[in-house]
């Protein structure tokens, strides 16, 4: 049996039964004879808690199956632990919405929990055996728990983008609906990076360049055209684009430049996709988005927001310090090294900390409240996507 091409095809019903449920959830918006109270027992938003569970159930299929073919839990590179993620926040959204009821949860939680799976899938997918270094039954103690403290986490991220949507006064532009607007085009920046990667993918472009590192040559490949070219890289392959200016030597870490240059092909597709919806909309995304939360409970997303803080805190701190200090002491014989990924597992740490702090000894509900937790969201994604990446550690996934 393969289990590899098993792993795939669950993966990707996951992905689409994800899709149907947001539709679903969609129209209880719309269902003007749904109240506040029982909008969680309307039949769409139980049809779509069913297809979410079916798609969950598929996502597990996908991390068994995975398992069985790898040989070792699927939490090693990029691809599976974002994925990891991604169902992660499928699961800690399950479970929020048995205990409040709340539908347009769904319609938000599932749809970033989808960009993240398919910006998962823009990584290498292949099967690989452990490096020596992660051989160690603490990799899935470790990483598992961070990833699920995360992805708790995120779900106070959606509460609190539900509530500035709906609470901000859209009317005028201030200092509030720019910031807003500007969380909002970070997801369409993400939605830009799976829409250029897969282009280019798909049109099979490939381009070659050589460029000094650590006293030799190496050479790297681009699946991008060259906007930003390796710092004092030589173009190898003919009838490439040739690049616009090289990436600053300061950026460190492998393959940096073509890291940067992925990052400016994300925004430009981004900012594309953006435009468009704006023109459509003749408003920005907020706006017209917020006639549609007219029947969410302000108080009930703020409730949900620290809920899922005061949740996902502690197990993100056993996972990403108390475990992780564990396992360091056994690979690396310290339990702290001040590596990148240390550090902003830390500052993750102290964030919520004070998160927590505010909330509780302060008063810092609602707008305040929500703003702090879109804030933690932004600092787990810099930590995934950044110093995974482009900043040099002992963490680095290749």
């Amino acid at each position: 049996m393969d289990f590899a091409y098993i792993s795939e095809i669950a993966l990707y019903a996951a992905f689409i039964l994800y899709l149907i449920a947001t539709f679903f959830f969609g129209a209880t918006i719309r269902d003007k004879h749904t109240s506040k109270v029982d909008g969680g027992r309307s039949k769409p938003a139980i049809i779509g808690i069913w297809i979410t569970q079916i798609g969950f159930a598929a996502q597990v299929v996908y991390f068994v199956t995975r398992w069985i073919a790898s040989g070792h839990a699927p939490l090693s590179n990029m691809f599976e632990f974002v994925t990891f993620f991604g169902m992660s926040m499928v699961l800690a959204f399950i479970i929020l919405y048995y205990i409040y009821r709340l539908p347009v949860l769904g319609l938000f939680a599932l749809p970033i929990a989808m960009i993240v799976i398919a910006y998962a899938s823009m990584f290498p997918t292949d099967l690989a055996p452990l490096v020596a270094s992660l051989q160690s039954h603490w990799l899935y103690i470790h990483v598992s728990t961070v990833s699920i403290g995360n992805a708790i986490l995120a779900i106070s991220f959606v509460t609190g983008l539900i509530y500035l949507i709906r609470q901000i006064d859209q009317t005028k532009r201030s200092k509030q609906t720019t910031w807003l607007e500007i969380v909002i085009f970070t997801l369409f920046v993400t939605v830009g990076f799976i829409v250029s990667t897969t282009g280019f993918n798909l049109a099979d472009y490939n381009a070659t360049f050589n460029y000094p590192e650590n006293d030799q040559i190496v050479t790297t490949h681009y699946h991008l055209p060259a906007i930003a070219g390796p710092n004092e890289g030589e173009l190898v392959t003919e009838d490439a684009m040739k690049p616009w200016f090289e990436a600053p030597g300061w950026m460190l870490g492998s393959d940096a430049g073509r890291k940067f240059n992925t990052v400016i092909w994300s925004i430009i597709f981004g900012s594309v996709i953006y435009g468009i919806v704006r023109i459509i909309l003749r408003k920005r995304v907020g706006a017209a988005i917020q006639p549609l939360l007219k029947k969410v409970n302000p108080d009930l997303l703020d409730e949900v927001t620290y809920r899922s803080v005061a949740i996902g805190f502690p197990v993100f701190t056993l996972g990403g310090l108390i475990f992780a200090a564990i396992w360091a002491q056994i690979a690396w014989n310290r339990f702290w090294g001040w590596d990148p990924k240390e550090v902003w597992a830390l500052i993750t740490f102290f964030f919520y900390a004070v998160f927590l702090h505010l909330r509780l000894s302060r008063g810092w509900h609602g707008e305040k409240s929500a703003w702090l937790a879109v804030g933690g969201f932004a600092i787990i994604m810099f930590n995934i996507v950044v110093v995974n990446l482009v900043l040099a550690g002992l963490h680095s996934y290749a």
